[in-house]
């Protein structure tokens, strides 16, 4: 199966430094440009006073516990994005229902799909 994401910037954000690293690589295989990754919602805040990614993909555990900080300013600002989490989906807020939600370890292909069935902005 081949997956075409040329043309996107991806921001990833997740803090286990193996997964960041093959996702990024994954990404960068279907032709998107990756933005991150980071292991902190604080930077990828900070990315996105300065650059609008495409879309994201963003751990809802980055170490301290489930946060949700970084998905709401991405929703905020119309930013598409997938959760990914070793966490029951039931954690996820209802606001943020409508969200795609991919449990680690994550399946590679369910991972570009999602990110191909995101609307572009």
């Amino acid at each position: 199966m081949s997956f075409d994401l040329r043309g996107r910037a991806v921001l990833i954000v997740e803090d286990d430094f193996y997964l960041a690293d093959d996702t990024q690589q994954m990404i960068e295989d279907a032709g998107a440009e990756v933005l991150g990754p980071f292991s902190a919602a604080e930077e990828a805040l900070s990315l996105l006073d300065v650059q609008r990614p495409d879309c994201a993909l963003v751990d809802v555990n980055l170490g301290a516990g489930p946060n949700f900080l970084l998905a709401s300013a991405l929703q905020a600002r119309g930013i598409p994005f997938v959760f990914l989490t070793g966490y029951d989906p039931d954690i996820i807020p209802a606001e943020f229902r409508g969200v795609p939600c991919l449990q680690k370890p994550v399946d590679p292909t369910k991972l570009l799909v999602a990110l191909e069935g995101l609307e572009r902005n």
